[in-house]
């Protein structure tokens, strides 16, 4: 099997959080990392000895001995970082949200296209195999057309520890650049893609951090079908307190949280140290906890999911999906359709770089590319304004999923 060789852009908390997987995906050998810090410079080697470091991005895409980059910057330089690696012939996975606005993921579409080289927009949940598999039985027909979607989400996004940049919106900071495009991706993927126009409000009801914790809105598919998605960020309640089997797993328990908004109200926290607890050689590094392969389904910052369509309903479940439909209710255990390496993601890292390697090596098609990406994007920023104007936003540039998608998914018999 022929290998391609990756590079980190950015060594921080979400990279700590996605190497794990690219290390044991027998297509990709993880190779280098670039970051400014060197603190993370150094846990990268010590975590992956035989890889090489560099202090910027620029300097890694311009090495010989790296075919992709992945881009886990901060969003205001997804597009720059993306940008230098097409420039040097690399290809590129880009973490959510792909740009912070609209000309940004256009320089981004133009310059993979100039250089020939793969552009995967990737890491929102639509990647789970647990929303691939309900669209699959959504596009075979026993449950009729889709007629409406919906996702809700109740987190702790807002208070754990932050940077300056990912509070501050022109930076393509808050929730709803941080966290929208997982519940816009995975709606638009369910639907269809073709999304005709938004409806939201946000809130800001937490004086020690001024933007969005909390987003609702009402999206309406090109053919009618109503989709709403919502996420309350501030940690009073989490969702995972529903399901028994993810509550024992979070990372922060409720009187951690209560602590976490006192000190912030105080002004008393340490937010510094507390992040660097989490990334690569920190106390809580990532990188260090064992994952096992084929876990159930959590609700992560997502939530769950749920599918009306015209005989039946199909929404998240411990092990996979629960299907309501004329012959009754039928939980399927989706486990053993994930693929067998460990991923602390859920699955995205690895299906997002199978898909590109698939795409680069095979000749397939890249599904989740620019184009989606961008249509996402577009979402978000529609969210954004709507919000701000209190109004509906008409959007222009979304794109279809090709059925085609997925095709191969070993869905049960009964559903396939």
């Amino acid at each position: 099997m022929r290998q391609l060789r990756i590079g980190m852009a950015g060594l921080g908390q979400g990279a700590a959080s996605t190497m794990p997987a690219i290390d044991v995906m027998p297509e990709y050998a993880l190779v280098a990392g670039a970051d400014m810090n060197p603190a993370m410079r150094a846990g990268f080697l010590a975590t992956y000895p035989g890889t090489k470091t560099y202090e910027t991005v620029a300097e890694m895409c311009a090495a010989g001995d790296v075919d992709a980059v992945w881009v886990a910057t901060p969003n205001r330089f997804h597009c720059e970082h993306a940008i230098e690696a097409m420039r040097h012939g690399k290809h590129v996975v880009v973490e959510k949200p792909m740009a912070v606005d609209m000309d940004e993921a256009d320089r981004m579409v133009e310059t993979a296209e100039k250089y020939g080289v793969r552009l995967a927009c990737g890491h929102t949940r639509s990647l789970s195999i647990w929303n691939r598999a309900m669209r699959r039985i959504a596009l075979g027909g026993a449950l009729g057309a889709v007629t409406a979607i919906h996702i809700w989400a109740y987190t702790d996004w807002l208070i754990r520890p932050r940077t300056a940049d990912e509070l501050d919106p022109e930076q393509g900071g808050g929730i709803v650049f941080r966290q929208g495009p997982h519940q816009i991706d995975t709606v638009r993927l369910l639907g269809g893609g073709l999304v005709r126009s938004v409806r939201a409000q946000t809130g800001r009801w937490l004086e020690a951090r001024p933007v969005p914790g909390y987003y609702t809105a009402f999206l309406e598919f090109e053919d009618g079908t109503p989709a709403t998605i919502m996420h309350n960020g501030y940690g009073y309640f989490v969702m995972s307190e529903l399901y028994p089997w993810v509550a024992a797993e979070e990372r922060f328990t409720d009187a951690d949280r209560a602590r976490m908004r006192r000190d912030l109200l105080s002004g008393t926290r340490d937010e510094d140290s507390e992040k660097a607890d989490w990334r690569i050689g920190g106390r809580r590094d990532p990188t260090k906890k064992k994952h096992t392969g084929r876990p159930g389904w959590k609700p992560f910052d997502l939530g769950p999911v749920e599918v009306s369509c015209e005989r039946g309903v199909m929404r998240s479940a411990e092990n996979g999906i629960v299907v309501y439909s004329d012959r009754g209710r039928e939980e399927l255990d989706l486990r053993d359709l994930q693929r067998p390496e460990a991923d602390p993601s859920g699955g995205l890292t690895l299906a997002i770089l199978g898909e590109l390697y698939d795409s680069v090596i095979h000749g397939r098609p890249l599904f989740h590319d620019g184009a989606w990406g961008r249509a996402t994007l577009e979402v978000v920023l529609a969210l954004i304004d709507s919000a701000r104007e209190r109004r509906e936003i008409l959007l222009s540039r979304q794109v279809a999923m090709p059925e085609d998608y997925d095709q191969l998914l070993p869905l049960p018999a009964a559903w396939a």
